[in-house]
């Protein structure tokens, strides 16, 4: 009659150790690989949005034009702050917009004119939306940069009588302390109606 031996118990602890191990260093692959994954989807999507914001952005600061009370087409134009009329949604009714950075999201701001003959804009911002999340421009890379008809760089804030070309650019980073490279979203915009006003008023 032939015997049979079972595992020693020696056997045993090496084979349950080993499969821990294997078993954490999979985990541990696992996670990181998800990290890194979930990472780079994030920062797809928040480049995305971005990109997509810009082209909104261009497409009103192209069709900026005369406000509805006769106010020149640009109110102020500073490196995170423009303000500007136009009809952001196709409605015929010119509203005053103005986009600008707030706790890094890029937002826009919109205001419509009042039913009084003349109309008036209120003060502040009527209705915000946010554009674009994680925006780390700073102080060497504004948002926006102003060309006048020579397209010479405007110090800012810039006389609003001699813009006539705007660079947009949105730096984009959903974790800047993970990693330091910054997604760069930009583009330059004519704005086609600024040469039908004259100059601004001073």
């Amino acid at each position: 009659m032939t015997v049979k031996n079972g595992m020693s118990l020696v056997e045993m602890l090496v084979a349950i150790g080993i499969f821990t191990m294997a078993t954490v260093g999979f985990s541990v692959l696992f996670v990181n690989t998800w990290r890194s994954q979930s990472f780079t989807i994030e920062t797809g999507i928040a480049s995305f949005i971005a990109s997509r914001g810009v082209d909104k952005v261009v497409g009103v600061i192209r069709e900026a034009r005369q406000a509805d009370n006769g106010a020149y087409a640009i109110e102020s134009a500073d490196d995170f702050s423009l303000t500007l009329f136009g009809d952001s949604n196709n409605d015929g009714v010119t509203e005053r917009i103005h986009y600008f950075v707030e706790n890094n999201t890029f937002k826009m701001g919109i205001t419509q004119p009042t039913t009084s003959v003349p109309p008036s804009y209120p003060n502040g911002d009527q209705t915000v939306r946010n554009v674009a999340d994680y925006i780390v421009n700073n102080d060497d890379l504004p948002i926006f940069t102003y060309y006048d008809e020579r397209s010479t760089v405007l110090a800012t804030p810039a006389t609003a009588g001699d813009v006539r070309m705007v660079q947009v650019l949105m730096l984009v980073n959903v974790d800047p302390i993970k990693d330091p490279n910054n997604v760069q979203i930009q583009s330059f915009v004519v704005i086609r109606n600024l040469s039908a006003y004259g100059e601004a008023p001073t």
